[in-house]
């Protein structure tokens, strides 16, 4: 992330990062953003993001960023939060991890309708009108056997 905060400082824009105590501690906190605030755990960096984002953004990463990821997918199944998440793809990072969402959703795991609940794909234009006319899914996970069976 490192990368895509120092374009943007270049680029004349503003980037907050939230960080917990024990990362700050291994100095391992970006230094140069516009504002760095340090919380007490990752479920309240989690929370933090979550409080000033409008939406969330993946780009390659590691466990960190699935994490984040799934928890801002989770939230909205639960009616918890309502932000777009979009898998950004670079040379097909995302396609294995999109293709097991979409098995999920053939085993009745996931509703159909909660998929579309994300994006994913490499145009960044298509990505950002997505995310403008987003509207959250109405499907609730929590359904009853009756209704799961006729997804098929």
């Amino acid at each position: 992330m490192g990368i895509v905060a120092n374009a943007v400082l270049e680029g004349g824009g503003e980037v907050t990062g939230v960080i917990p105590q024990q990362l700050a501690d291994w100095e391992v906190a970006h230094r140069g953003l516009t504002e760095l605030q340090v919380v007490g755990s990752m479920h309240e960096r989690k929370m933090r993001m979550f409080d000033l984002s409008d939406g969330f953004i993946a780009l390659p990463g590691g466990f960190g960023t699935l994490d984040e990821m799934f928890e801002m997918l989770t939230w909205r199944q639960l009616g918890i939060g309502d932000k777009p998440c979009a898998f950004l793809d670079v040379d097909d990072f995302y396609a294995p991890l999109i293709g097991m969402i979409d098995r999920m959703v053939e085993e009745r795991f996931l509703h159909p309708d909660q998929r579309e609940d994300l994006w994913h794909g490499s145009d960044i234009d298509a990505m950002l009108e997505w995310m403008k006319a987003y509207e959250p899914a109405q499907a609730s996970k929590w359904m009853d056997e009756k209704r799961r069976k006729s997804l098929r």
